[in-house]
């Protein structure tokens, strides 16, 4: 299988990468060139853009041709989306899109961007999306350039409009590793509201859920939620992790009645996906290293 990974350097596509390596197929990675990331196997095929660059919309002349799957990880919004439709209608058998759970319009409810009662949790793949756009436009300076135009939705809507060119989408929670929210920052930040509830997941079981859809045939043409199985609240979470001394940190002005909770029965179910690292255990383990350095 000839797969292409574009942005497959950093975190989570650099797991992915390997999990497809492994699996036996050739995967070929378009990045900058900017990151050398130990977790990628060696022998891999390196297509380098250094002029690329959020949002991505031209692609060198080497990707331009036939793939038996294209893995999205850097698209952002409707443009950079659109590029590489347009780029891979023809050449691709599947473009898979690594989307977020901030499309849901739960999303909306928790920052207040769309008044109205909370959405019910868990949140299946069918659950009302957000339908005020952009949700990270103002915060350019703390996140970056590309949060003007960032929106998922758009992006999904992209793909799934797309003629002639099958699709999968990929909805991850917060993703956690050693290389990235190492800290846990997004469970001991939220120490103050311990009733709240939103779903994580390991960086190596959502490379494993990736890789899975990449290559399973029932994942044409579908939207899967990925995360963790058990759903536990803050709190639960924190009982379980070392106490950090001092006052915990103050949230975001939140509304935390509205749980950020995905339901992942679907691709369980459909394409057999299972954890390959059990996740209090992984969180645990993040801490202890964190206090042997």
């Amino acid at each position: 299988m000839q797969v292409l990974v574009i942005g497959g350097t950093r975190f989570i596509g650099a797991h992915a990468v390997r999990r497809l390596h492994d699996a036996g197929a050739h995967v070929t990675v378009s990045h900058r060139g900017t990151s050398r990331n130990p977790v990628l196997p060696v022998g891999i095929e390196h297509v380098l853009d250094a002029g690329a660059a959020y949002p991505i919309t031209a692609f060198p002349d080497r990707l331009r041709r036939d793939w038996d799957v294209v893995v999205h990880m850097t698209a952002m919004g409707e443009a950079d989306t659109q590029a590489a439709v347009a780029t891979f209608q023809g050449r691709a058998g599947r473009l898979v899109l690594v989307s977020s759970c901030d499309v849901y319009r739960a999303y909306g409810r928790l920052t207040k961007a769309e008044p109205g009662p909370p959405d019910p949790v868990p949140l299946t793949e069918d659950a009302p999306l957000r339908s005020v756009p952009y949700p990270y436009r103002g915060m350019e300076a703390q996140l970056g350039a590309f949060a003007r135009d960032y929106d998922k939705v758009l992006a999904e809507a992209a793909v799934r409009n797309a003629a002639g060119l099958d699709w999968t989408i990929l909805r991850l929670p917060k993703v956690y590793g050693p290389e990235d929210n190492g800290d846990l920052a997004t469970v001991y930040g939220f120490a103050a509201v311990p009733h709240w509830r939103w779903t994580h997941g390991h960086v190596a079981n959502v490379a494993a859920a990736i890789a899975r859809a990449a290559t399973h045939p029932k994942a044409r043409n579908a939207v899967f939620n990925v995360g963790e199985r058990e759903r536990p609240t803050m709190g639960e979470r924190l009982a379980r992790l070392p106490a950090r001394s001092g006052e915990p940190p103050v949230p975001p002005p939140f509304d935390f009645g509205q749980d950020l909770v995905l339901d992942t029965t679907r691709i369980r179910k459909a394409l057999g996906y299972a954890e390959i690292v059990d996740e209090a255990a992984a969180m645990a383990a993040l801490c202890t290293a964190a206090g042997r350095s």
